[in-house]
């Protein structure tokens, strides 16, 4: 069956345009884009292709129905009236979560039990079931969400967010989610025949999403997914979905990709992390202090999450890093250099006023994202 459905990319503050980008490179280019998520219909190949391939999206859901409700009564029928039984079986596990934002049904338990009572009774009356739903089957997770009085259902594809790629068997203090990782080397103009260096690897999440989007190999590739255990999408929509990702890998293609850190214990998890997601020969690593980087290439990127200094006692010695790492760094002015932080005196500590700075969140932490385009060497273009 491959009706349309409407699809639901969500994304990080910041990162919406990026996943609308990404959902637009897989075909699909009718997008809306709202805060924090990317809307389009597509059929349900879609479902698979999209949560083996956005590298910068938090899930994927499907659209159930979308309605206007101000009293309980409205919240009940209208749930009750959308086709349920087209998506979950008989057997289906569905809990029910919620959030409510400036509507007068503002009580989420409330409206979660409601929700749910109104699915009961769908399934219970198209299935032909008089007494109670086993839910001992597969899992169709299902959000109200409800703001200014509008409420949308949906049932969530993904299951694990997409940020768990399940390469990362390790990992240090405070690490870069996956999803963040891939959008701060997509929002470079790194190419592949290009050097690539993290200064402060921790658990190697930047390097090994650079090294993924490097070979062009799918994000999720070696994951399973909410939805490939429900019964209306043909297992042969996976099977052709993961098909195309194994004939898209370009496991080929050099790489010049390194990541180091001042810590031997976060670069040995880096290494095991780089050997789980299949990468172990593609990414050098090394036990070194940032302010040690030396390349003799004559142009590469540098992409970086350091420390911020949140903690009471950090900030003196993190802005000594920044301070060090500047004074390293403007002797490569062929180099792009691409920063991390939450810190808002990084430019004056750095040394150096950004070409561009993007404001994005890592998890709840307002950061800026400081980028510094090199010039080419031959032409003195930047980069």
């Amino acid at each position: 069956m491959n009706t349309k459905v409407k699809l639901i990319a969500t994304a990080a503050m910041g990162l919406e345009a990026l996943v609308a980008k990404e959902v637009r490179q897989l075909g699909y280019e009718d997008t809306v884009v709202e805060n924090g998520k990317v809307i389009f219909e597509a059929d349900h190949h879609a479902i698979a292709r999209c949560n083996l391939w956005l590298r910068t999206a938090d899930r994927i859901k499907l659209v159930v129905g979308e309605f206007q409700a101000t009293t309980y009564d409205e919240l009940f029928e209208e749930t009750k009236a959308l086709p349920w039984e087209r998506y979950i079986t008989e057997d289906g596990k569905f809990p029910v979560t919620g959030k409510s934002h400036k509507s007068k049904l503002f009580s989420v338990p409330d409206c979660q039990s409601i929700v749910k009572k109104a699915i009961v009774e769908k399934l219970k009356q198209k299935h032909g079931i008089a007494n109670w739903l086993e839910e001992t089957g597969a899992e169709y997770k299902i959000e109200v969400a409800l703001l200014k009085d509008n409420v949308l259902l949906t049932l969530d594809t993904s299951g694990a967010g997409l940020h768990k790629r399940g390469y990362r068997i390790g990992q240090g203090d405070a690490p870069l989610k996956e999803t963040l990782a891939a959008a701060l080397v997509q929002l470079t103009n790194w190419r592949v025949d290009e050097p690539f260096y993290d200064l402060f690897c921790g658990s190697g999440t930047i390097p090994i999403e650079a090294a993924l989007i490097g070979q062009n190999i799918a994000p999720g590739f070696n994951r399973s997914f909410a939805a490939e255990q429900w019964e209306f999408i043909s297992s042969s929509v996976w099977e052709k979905a993961l098909e195309e990702a194994e004939d898209l890998a370009n496991y080929d293609q050099p790489l010049a990709i390194y990541g180091s850190d001042l810590d031997p214990k976060v670069v040995e998890i880096a290494k095991n992390n780089a050997i789980e997601a299949g990468l172990a020969d593609l990414v050098g690593w090394k036990q070194m202090e940032a302010a040690d980087f030396h390349s003799r290439q004559e142009g590469g990127y540098i992409v970086s999450n350091p420390p911020y200094g949140e903690r009471i006692g950090d900030k003196q010695e993190v802005e000594t890093i920044y301070r060090n790492l500047g004074a390293v760094l403007k002797n490569y002015p062929t180099w792009s250099i691409y920063i991390l932080t939450a810190n808002e005196n990084f430019e004056a500590i750095f040394g150096q006023k950004a070409s561009k700075k993007r404001k994005l969140f890592n998890a709840f932490i307002k950061t800026d994202y400081y980028q510094y385009f090199g010039k080419r060497p031959d032409n003195n273009i930047t980069r």
